[in-house]
């Protein structure tokens, strides 16, 4: 299985490409998607769309895990942050990529084995799990791939649970 783990925004949109199958979690392609802040918002989006639907057809997703919200204290970036997780959102669905959501606390959870890891902490245990000489950069790119590692430890534990089920 393909996972595209998205950390959204509309300034900068972190992907990480994961392939997970039954001998484990290799790591494809990791980058951001930017806009340029010369540019008005609405055209913003539009170029986050378009570069969405681009990144779908060259990495050919079969899924995608886009991280919820978190509200900090800034509600005026939040605000635009939820308009480029939208636009994002549209842009798999039109894609028929299949999206799966996961909270930071989930994807914490999933990769650290603690709901409130450190950013640090989150990063890098995905480079060991994942065997990266180094950190992924920037952030956005790490955090991404974070979600998707998320994604592919949730479907493994449901799948592997799923076949014990069958067993019985």
């Amino acid at each position: 299985m393909r996972i595209l783990g998205i950390d959204p925004g509309y300034a900068t949109t972190g992907f990480g490409l994961l392939e997970s199958d039954s001998a484990g979690v290799r790591l494809l392609q990791y980058g951001v998607v930017t806009t340029p802040k010369e540019l008005a918002f609405p055209q913003r989006l539009e170029m986050l769309y378009d570069d969405v639907r681009r990144l779908v057809e060259v990495t050919k997703p079969d899924a995608a895990a886009v991280e919820e919200l978190f509200w900090g204290h800034n509600i005026t970036t939040g605000i635009g942050v939820s308009h480029g997780r939208g636009v994002i959102l549209l842009a798999l669905t039109k894609a028929n990529v299949p999206v799966f959501e996961y909270t930071p606390m989930q994807v914490k959870q999933a990769v650290v084995g603690y709901g409130k890891a450190e950013k640090r902490q989150v990063i890098d245990m995905t480079r060991r799990l994942l065997r990266m000489e180094k950190p992924a950069r920037p952030d956005d790119a790490a955090d991404a791939i974070a979600i998707a590692l998320c994604h592919a430890r949730s479907q493994s534990s449901l799948l592997s649970r799923l076949h014990s089920e069958e067993k019985e």
